[in-house]
Protein backbone atom coordinates (compact mmCIF):
# COMPACT_ATOMS: atom_id res chain seq x y z
CA UNK A 1 0.00 0.00 0.00
CA UNK A 2 1.29 3.29 -1.32
CA UNK A 3 0.44 6.23 0.50
CA UNK A 4 -3.30 6.83 2.58
CA UNK A 5 -6.57 6.70 0.83
CA UNK A 6 -7.90 10.05 0.36
CA UNK A 7 -10.72 9.17 2.94
CA UNK A 8 -8.53 8.71 5.86
CA UNK A 9 -6.85 12.00 5.12
CA UNK A 10 -9.94 13.59 4.53
CA UNK A 11 -10.73 12.31 8.08
CA UNK A 12 -7.60 13.29 9.81
CA UNK A 13 -7.61 16.91 8.01
CA UNK A 14 -10.95 17.27 10.04
CA UNK A 15 -9.88 16.19 13.00
CA UNK A 16 -7.44 18.44 13.05
CA UNK A 17 -9.91 20.95 11.97
CA UNK A 18 -11.64 20.18 15.51
CA UNK A 19 -9.15 20.19 17.34
CA UNK A 20 -7.59 23.49 16.44
CA UNK A 21 -11.13 25.22 16.77
CA UNK A 22 -11.19 23.66 20.07
CA UNK A 23 -7.96 25.05 20.82
CA UNK A 24 -9.62 28.73 19.86
CA UNK A 25 -12.43 28.29 21.89
CA UNK A 26 -10.37 27.16 25.32
CA UNK A 27 -8.26 30.38 24.64
CA UNK A 28 -11.49 32.26 24.52
CA UNK A 29 -12.47 30.53 27.58
CA UNK A 30 -9.25 31.52 29.10
CA UNK A 31 -10.09 35.17 28.18
CA UNK A 32 -13.62 35.24 29.86
CA UNK A 33 -12.92 34.04 32.82
CA UNK A 34 -9.81 35.04 34.21
CA UNK A 35 -8.11 38.22 31.32
CA UNK A 36 -11.25 39.83 30.95
CA UNK A 37 -12.62 40.04 34.26
CA UNK A 38 -9.08 41.32 35.52
CA UNK A 39 -8.93 43.92 33.66
CA UNK A 40 -12.38 45.25 31.85
CA UNK A 41 -15.23 46.30 33.61
CA UNK A 42 -18.68 47.68 31.94
CA UNK A 43 -21.38 46.64 29.67
CA UNK A 44 -19.73 47.09 26.69
CA UNK A 45 -16.80 44.71 26.79
CA UNK A 46 -16.78 41.63 23.90
CA UNK A 47 -18.30 38.71 25.03
CA UNK A 48 -15.72 35.56 24.74
CA UNK A 49 -17.85 33.17 25.55
CA UNK A 50 -20.58 34.26 22.99
CA UNK A 51 -17.88 34.44 20.56
CA UNK A 52 -16.48 30.73 21.12
CA UNK A 53 -20.34 29.66 21.10
CA UNK A 54 -20.57 31.82 17.04
CA UNK A 55 -17.46 30.15 15.97
CA UNK A 56 -18.65 26.74 16.85
CA UNK A 57 -21.99 27.42 15.53
CA UNK A 58 -20.47 28.53 11.92
CA UNK A 59 -18.99 25.29 11.94
CA UNK A 60 -21.42 22.87 12.85
CA UNK A 61 -24.67 21.68 11.69
CA UNK A 62 -28.17 23.21 13.28
CA UNK A 63 -29.04 20.89 15.94
CA UNK A 64 -24.80 20.35 17.39
CA UNK A 65 -25.41 24.08 17.47
CA UNK A 66 -28.22 24.64 19.68
CA UNK A 67 -26.86 22.12 22.22
CA UNK A 68 -23.88 23.91 22.02
CA UNK A 69 -25.88 26.93 22.81
CA UNK A 70 -27.83 24.83 25.36
CA UNK A 71 -24.42 24.03 27.47
CA UNK A 72 -23.52 27.92 27.08
CA UNK A 73 -26.73 28.99 28.26
CA UNK A 74 -26.49 26.72 31.01
CA UNK A 75 -22.90 27.86 31.91
CA UNK A 76 -24.07 32.00 31.80
CA UNK A 77 -27.66 31.17 33.74
CA UNK A 78 -25.45 30.21 36.61
CA UNK A 79 -23.06 32.49 36.84
CA UNK A 80 -26.01 35.15 36.96
CA UNK A 81 -29.26 33.24 38.42
CA UNK A 82 -31.48 36.24 38.46
CA UNK A 83 -33.64 34.90 35.37
CA UNK A 84 -32.34 30.83 35.19
CA UNK A 85 -33.13 29.92 31.68
CA UNK A 86 -33.39 33.56 30.04
CA UNK A 87 -29.81 32.60 29.16
CA UNK A 88 -30.48 29.26 27.38
CA UNK A 89 -33.41 30.17 25.49
CA UNK A 90 -31.19 33.34 24.29
CA UNK A 91 -28.23 31.31 23.05
CA UNK A 92 -29.88 28.15 21.54
CA UNK A 93 -31.93 30.80 19.44
CA UNK A 94 -28.83 32.51 18.29
CA UNK A 95 -26.48 29.50 18.05
CA UNK A 96 -29.20 27.78 15.67
CA UNK A 97 -30.19 30.70 13.33
CA UNK A 98 -25.65 31.17 13.25
CA UNK A 99 -26.29 27.50 12.04
CA UNK A 100 -28.74 27.46 9.55
CA UNK A 101 -27.95 31.44 7.95
CA UNK A 102 -24.32 29.52 7.64
CA UNK A 103 -26.26 27.73 4.69
CA UNK A 104 -27.38 30.55 3.06
CA UNK A 105 -24.11 32.56 3.79
CA UNK A 106 -20.61 31.65 3.03
CA UNK A 107 -19.01 31.79 6.82
CA UNK A 108 -15.63 32.03 5.30
CA UNK A 109 -16.38 35.78 4.54
CA UNK A 110 -14.68 38.41 6.92
CA UNK A 111 -17.98 40.28 6.26
CA UNK A 112 -20.19 38.07 6.45
CA UNK A 113 -18.31 36.84 9.74
CA UNK A 114 -18.19 40.21 10.99
CA UNK A 115 -22.09 40.03 10.11
CA UNK A 116 -22.62 36.79 12.33
CA UNK A 117 -20.86 38.52 15.34
CA UNK A 118 -22.58 41.65 15.35
CA UNK A 119 -26.35 40.42 15.01
CA UNK A 120 -25.24 37.54 16.96
CA UNK A 121 -24.52 39.70 19.94
CA UNK A 122 -27.31 42.07 19.58
CA UNK A 123 -29.69 39.21 19.20
CA UNK A 124 -28.97 37.32 22.30
CA UNK A 125 -28.64 40.83 24.56
CA UNK A 126 -32.00 41.68 23.38
CA UNK A 127 -33.52 38.45 24.28
CA UNK A 128 -31.75 37.82 27.43
CA UNK A 129 -33.81 41.23 28.67
CA UNK A 130 -36.87 40.60 26.81
CA UNK A 131 -36.69 37.10 28.03
CA UNK A 132 -36.00 38.13 31.71
CA UNK A 133 -39.39 39.99 32.40
CA UNK A 134 -37.97 43.63 32.08
CA UNK A 135 -39.64 46.62 31.23
CA UNK A 136 -40.25 48.61 27.71
CA UNK A 137 -37.95 51.23 28.83
CA UNK A 138 -35.03 48.61 29.85
CA UNK A 139 -35.74 46.39 26.42
CA UNK A 140 -35.61 49.79 24.55
CA UNK A 141 -32.31 50.82 26.23
CA UNK A 142 -30.90 47.72 25.58
CA UNK A 143 -32.12 47.35 21.99
CA UNK A 144 -30.49 50.58 20.90
CA UNK A 145 -27.44 51.61 23.13
CA UNK A 146 -25.89 48.75 25.24
CA UNK A 147 -26.41 45.96 22.35
CA UNK A 148 -25.30 47.45 19.71
CA UNK A 149 -21.83 48.62 21.94
CA UNK A 150 -21.31 45.08 22.78
CA UNK A 151 -21.94 43.77 19.71
CA UNK A 152 -19.40 45.77 17.89
CA UNK A 153 -16.98 45.40 20.81
CA UNK A 154 -17.46 41.60 19.88
CA UNK A 155 -17.41 41.95 16.29
CA UNK A 156 -14.08 44.08 16.44
CA UNK A 157 -12.47 40.80 19.01
CA UNK A 158 -14.16 38.54 17.02
CA UNK A 159 -12.20 39.96 13.38
CA UNK A 160 -8.91 39.98 15.24
CA UNK A 161 -8.78 36.80 15.99
CA UNK A 162 -10.51 35.52 12.48
CA UNK A 163 -7.27 37.21 11.20
CA UNK A 164 -5.27 36.00 13.56
CA UNK A 165 -6.40 32.52 13.09
CA UNK A 166 -7.66 32.19 9.53
CA UNK A 167 -6.23 29.28 8.75
CA UNK A 168 -7.24 27.63 11.95
CA UNK A 169 -11.08 28.86 11.62
CA UNK A 170 -11.14 28.41 7.38
CA UNK A 171 -14.69 26.88 6.82
CA UNK A 172 -14.11 23.61 4.33
CA UNK A 173 -16.98 22.16 2.30
CA UNK A 174 -16.88 18.29 2.33
CA UNK A 175 -17.65 16.51 -0.70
Amino acid sequence: MMGTRSSDRGRRNRSTDRARVWIVVVVLAVLEFYVRPSFVVGRGVPDFLLLALLIVSMRSQPGTAAIAGLVVGFIVDVLTPASFGAGMIAHVLVAWAVASGRAVFFADNLLVNAGFFFLGTWTRNVLLVAVSGASMAELAAEATVWAPIQGLSTTLAGLVLVVLFRDWLVVRVLK
